[in-house]
This record gives structure tokens, C-alpha cells and sequence, in this order.
């Protein structure tokens, strides 16, 4: 019987119930026996703005999971020097089950990652590498085959998630906590009394970055979600092209374009 393991990778700066909703999705929906968190070390698309140190970034994650016997924090990119590229972690845990043919890796990631991948490093490496979840994204269209297979070469790794519709983003919490406001219901109570205990976000140089970049800006247009293997139309351009696009933004769900 084929084992499949999820791997989750993305800042978390912070992880959110977001995050978690999504992993606990792919989990259900595709019979993962764990799913690894595995928080970026080095993210190489934000050197731009802060970022928590790695140390706080792990916590919260531990923090987060510890209630669910299927999650598991990953030190993997942590542990690594240099930039953390999706490409050489999925590699080196392709490596670390290879004496055992039945697992099956799956790499969860949202729509709106999905359409930055062609961006990251090693691209169609990666997409031979392991198979894809999707998750939604609020205001992000659901790309077609073609797009797949013109962009990526193939479309058979990639499995769309009919939800969690969750419009929650880490750009948001870090704006909130910096403008000394509430982020309650947002993240888990353990996260929230780490951030709150440790100061996170609330330095001169996060309330600088929340005046200049801000939170994310919702999409109002609905996301275009179908059901897996069912194509619904090209993507919704919404003033970018792909795949040569923009940078990733900061900690959305599911992952940003991490490289």
C-alpha cells in the first residue's frame, strides 16, 4: 500500500489558522499519513522586507501543530545554509525514503503559489519530483491544463482542493500586531502569546514595513475552484503576466513563491 507524505513548506512568520486548515485538508483529502511543516530558512524572494529569525519561526509551528498527531515541524531548511530552494528540500526527502518504494511525496502549496512556480528555482525539477495539492485562494483563478503544460510541461502532478476558502494572510497579522491591534481568532492561542511574549512584530522596522508595503490587497473577483481533474478555463490575468510575474508576496496561505 502506497504511504503519501505532505510537505508544507512556506516562512510562517507567523503560521495561522489558515495554514493549518489547508494542511489538515490535504491530509484528509489525499490519505497523508503526516504532513511535514518545513519553515524556509533563508527565504530567497523576501530579502526585502524583515523576517522573523528562524529560531521564532520554528517555535510557532511547534506551537501551532502540537495538537495534531499528523503534523510534524521539519528543521530540514533551517538546518541547511544558503537559500532555502523548494527544489533541493524535496530532493533531500526524496533521498531520506528511497529505501522505501511506497511513499509518495505531495507538495502542498495555493493556487496563487501554483502560478508563480515556473519563477522558482528549478522548476520542472521540482514537478518531477513529487506531486502537487492545491489549495484555493480568495480572489486567485484555478490555472487550466494548457497553462500547466505550457508553463510547467505537465499537468498530471497537480490536484486541485475544492477548499478551505480562508482569506487569512501573515502580512495581515504582522500589520495588526504592529499597529497594536488584535490577532485573535486569526492564529492559535499558543502562537498568539509567542508572539506577544517575544515581541514579534511590533519593532520600528515591522511598523515600517506594514506603512510602506501594508497587507496584502484582497482580489474581489471569486476564486475559480474546480473539482479535481476538472478544467474550468484559462486564469484571470489580474494585471500580471505569467509565468514571468511578479515576486512572491509575504506568508499567504499555503506558501508564497518560495524558490
Amino acid at each position: 500500500m502506497t504511504r503519501r507524505l505532505g510537505i508544507f513548506g512556506g516562512t510562517f512568520d507567523p503560521i495561522h489558522y489558515g495554514h493549518l486548515a489547508i494542511a489538515e485538508e490535504a491530509r484528509e483529502a489525499f490519505a497523508l499519513e503526516r504532513v511535514l511543516f518545513v519553515p524556509a530558512g533563508a527565504p530567497p524572494h523576501k530579502q526585502d522586507r524583515p523576517t522573523s529569525p528562524a529560531v521564532h519561526r520554528a517555535a510557532m509551528v511547534a506551537a501551532a501543530i502540537a495538537d495534531n498527531p499528523a503534523f510534524e515541524l521539519s528543521r530540514i531548511e533551517l538546518d541547511r545554509p544558503g537559500p532555502s530552494y523548494t527544489v533541493d528540500t524535496v530532493r533531500s526527502l526524496r533521498a531520506s525514503v528511497a529505501a522505501d518504494d511506497g511513499v509518495e511525496l505531495w507538495f502542498v502549496l495555493s493556487v496563487e503559489a501554483l502560478r508563480e512556480l515556473p519563477t522558482w528555482h528549478e522548476p520542472l525539477a521540482l514537478v518531477g519530483l513529487c506531486r502537487f495539492a492545491v489549495a484555493p485562494r480568495p480572489g486567485v483563478a484555478r490555472p487550466s491544463r494548457r497553462w500547466l503544460v505550457e508553463a510547467l510541461g505537465t499537468a498530471e502532478p497537480f490536484v486541485f482542493l475544492d477548499g478551505p476558502h480562508v482569506g487569512i494572510s501573515a502580512s495581515e497579522i504582522r500589520a495588526r500586531v504592529a499597529a497594536g491591534r488584535s490577532i485573535r481568532y486569526l492564529v492559535p492561542p499558543p502562537v498568539a502569546a509567542y508572539v506577544a511574549t517575544h515581541g514579534l512584530y511590533a519593532g520600528p522596522e515591522w511598523r515600517n514595513a506594514a506603512a510602506v508595503g501594508g497587507p496584502r490587497r484582497r482580489r474581489l473577483a471569486g476564486s475559480v475552484v474546480g473539482r479535481p481533474g476538472v478544467d474550468v478555463g484559462e486564469p484571470i490575468d489580474r494585471g500580471r503576466s505569467l509565468p514571468g510575474g511578479r515576486s512572491a508576496g509575504s506568508g499567504s496561505l499555503g506558501t508564497g513563491a518560495r524558490g
